[in-house]
């Protein structure tokens, strides 16, 4: 389980396929912090760490990823060079920072609009009808590994929707999410609790 809250900016160092994708991710972290076997959320994707090493401050961890994740999340996301958001498993007795996230994507948005509004900056982003329904005004949700708070949803007339959030500097600066532009695709992980309820209702119906 993951918060949201991510901790580094990583890069992909290299990329190959040998059966399933391996990527080998440079990272800020100290290796001897770095279980084999633990789980890390790489921009909302829950991977599992198979090989490890460098040292403290510029470190590398690698991972396997199936061909069901990579169908799933962003084409391309995987290139070496593309840079990932961060974010260790959840232990506990941690705080929770941001909400519950199982590092499952859901889907792929698309960002439509990029709007200053003050300091901070206004993301339109579209979502798929698959997942509109799960989505709601000051509900959470998790942009390529970060959680944000979503403000405003318009239901569109295919089923899709637009949901906007509030960039602040702070999450602009120390995620991938600054560099993003109109445009750009990004994985969606959905509040698990809406997941649960909305299976609950159509059980009902």
């Amino acid at each position: 389980m993951f918060t949201g809250i991510v901790t580094a900016v990583g890069e992909i160092r290299e990329s190959r396929q040998s059966g399933d994708l391996r990527c080998v991710i440079a990272c800020p972290f100290d290796p001897a912090g770095i279980s084999m076997g633990a789980s890390i959320a790489c921009s909302g994707v829950c991977l599992t760490v198979v090989d490890k090493g460098g040292v403290a401050g510029d470190a590398w961890f690698a991972v396997d990823i199936s061909a069901e994740s990579v169908s799933r999340t962003v084409p391309g996301r995987w290139a070496q060079g593309r840079k990932l958001n961060l974010e260790p498993a959840l232990k506990l007795g941690e705080e929770l920072g941001g909400h519950i996230v199982t590092g499952h994507v859901d889907g792929i948005g698309e960002i439509v609009s990029i709007t200053p509004v003050g300091d901070s900056k206004r993301f339109v982003v579209a979502a798929p009808a698959e997942l509109a329904p799960y989505i709601a005004a000051k509900g959470s949700i998790t942009v390529d590994g970060v959680s944000l708070t979503v403000n405003e949803v318009e239901d569109q007339p295919s089923g899709a929707c637009h949901f906007t959030l509030n960039i602040i500097p702070h999450t602009a600066e120390v995620t991938t999410i600054g560099q993003m532009g109109t445009g750009d695709a990004v994985n969606l992980e959905i509040d698990v609790l809406a997941r649960y309820l909305q299976r609950m209702q159509s059980l009902k119906s």
